[in-house]
């Protein structure tokens, strides 16, 4: 897909402005993470439910930066693919992504067709059953 400058510096600000807000974001959460409450919480550890609950903040700080960190990674690589002009392009067969795809997921590497071929292929569920 061949973007016009204005669509291509569009797309780049989206971007930019979301790499910015995730940069904060994690550095949010590492400072709560350090927040001296939680230590006071694991320093004072009485029983096992106060011991669940800390590592469940724990679990839930890590979380929420491994999210943040792996959005950071696709909207790098979007960016490399607008330097390069291959923006909007799929990685995998090499046919133009729609702009109405993109306009909602900027960070997207594959057509609809290729990404759902891929989560069958690659992603396991990993939603419990019972």
């Amino acid at each position: 897909m061949a973007l016009d400058q204005q669509q291509a510096a569009e797309f780049e600000a989206r971007l930019r402005d979301r790499a910015r807000q995730l940069r904060d974001e994690i550095r949010a959460t590492l400072e709560r993470s350090n927040d001296e409450t939680h230590l006071e919480i694991a320093g004072r550890m009485r029983d096992a439910g106060d011991e669940s609950f800390s590592a469940l903040i724990v679990d839930l700080n890590l979380f929420d930066i491994n999210r943040d960190a792996d959005e950071l990674r696709r909207i790098e690589a979007a960016m490399l693919r607008l330097k390069q002009g291959r923006f909007g392009e799929c990685i995998d067969c090499g046919q133009e992504i729609p702009l109405e795809r993109l306009e909602a997921e900027p960070t997207a590497a594959r057509c609809v067709k290729c990404q759902e071929l891929h989560e069958k292929t690659y992603v396991s569920p990993v939603t419990p059953t019972l």
